[in-house]
């Protein structure tokens, strides 16, 4: 049996320019980190009892004979790519999917993760991340960027560049002080709404000039952001306050970025203290982080009333086993 424990990431800056079709021509980069809230994947073979060769439970039950009947996409795919037979998966998470914390891609990372495992073969994260990719927007035919993947697969507060070579990870170099107060400063609420960001990516995916310029900014927002946090010299609040501006630049990439209902709540947020803060994910729904000093966080909080508040931590892991035990498998 192998169980995964992967994390959820959240995106600061840069969103939009990790989609292959923008950074191959442009480059691109982002700012992100992992945190403490996880999808749990856990895998065995199934025992030869049953009149089906694999089962498989997340928001639904799956009882299949042969891989190609699996309805999901990306177990369906994952199993044929790795040559995966005769699995019991159960997938757990803290957190909803489709919610703007790249959920689905750290599943597929984190059953990768587990698949290698069960193999009895170790998966760096460099590839887990680069399959994983190729899984969902290949095989899977799925739109989108490659960040969540390579945030799941690598754990931590990293600055992700990415061109013509592919992508390249920098972990963030902060002091724990200036990281912890970060941490302290943002707030998260869960706006109850969910979407498959696939659908959100395609209803944005047109490049006009315009929004050609817009992700070009938001690539130079990242380098701002990152003298921000590395500077101790700098205001941290100056990070919050460029949240806002990237916000604002974000919206106008695309009709489905945000909505009515999202807007009012960012506005009531502003307006109790807030400096800055954005809708995590492609856009549409799920959740939104603000940077507000703690002294306005109670306000904040008040505004908020009708939201779930989630406080979190940062974290440092990525994906990894927390449970192997070896099985003996002969094929059929």
């Amino acid at each position: 049996m192998i169980i995964t424990k992967t994390p959820f990431r959240m995106s600061f800056f840069g969103g939009g320019t990790d989609i292959e079709s923008f950074f191959r021509e442009n480059g691109g980069s982002v700012l992100c980190t992992t945190f403490d809230k996880y999808c749990y994947v856990n895998v065995r073979h199934l025992p030869r009892f049953f009149d089906y060769s694999t089962e498989l439970s997340y928001s639904k039950i799956e009882r299949v004979m042969d891989a190609d009947e699996i309805e999901h996409p990306a177990i369906r795919n994952a199993m044929k790519m790795l040559d995966m037979h005769e699995i019991r998966l159960t997938y757990e998470a803290d957190l909803p999917a489709r919610s703007g914390l790249g959920t689905s891609s750290s599943f597929v990372v984190g059953m990768l993760n587990a698949f290698y495992a069960l193999k009895g073969k170790y998966a760096d994260k460099k590839r887990l991340a680069e399959e994983a990719i190729y899984l969902e927007r290949v095989l899977c035919n799925e739109a989108g960027g490659w960040q969540d993947q390579i945030a799941a697969s690598y754990g931590g507060f990293n600055r992700i560049n990415f061109g013509s070579y592919g992508f390249e990870v920098f972990p963030l170099i902060i002091s724990p002080e200036r990281k912890e107060q970060l941490n302290n400063n943002l707030m998260m609420f869960f706006t109850g709404f969910t979407r498959f960001s696939s659908d959100v990516q395609k209803a944005n995916n047109v490049y006009g000039e315009e929004k050609k310029r817009n992700l070009q900014e938001m690539c130079i927002l990242v380098d701002e952001a990152e003298k921000i946090l590395i500077d101790n010299n700098k205001d941290l609040d100056e990070f919050g306050k460029l949240l806002d501006y990237a916000w604002k630049l974000k919206k106008k990439t695309g009709p489905k970025i945000s909505t009515r209902s999202i807007d009012t709540l960012y506005e009531k947020g502003i307006a109790a203290g807030a400096l800055g803060g954005k809708l995590l994910g492609a856009g549409g729904g799920g959740f939104l982080v603000f940077y507000v000093r703690p002294e306005r966080q109670d306000s904040l909080r008040l505004a908020m009333k009708n939201l779930m508040y989630i406080p979190f931590k940062f974290e440092n892991s990525g994906t990894r086993v927390i449970h192997y035990t070896p099985e003996t498998y002969d094929p059929r």
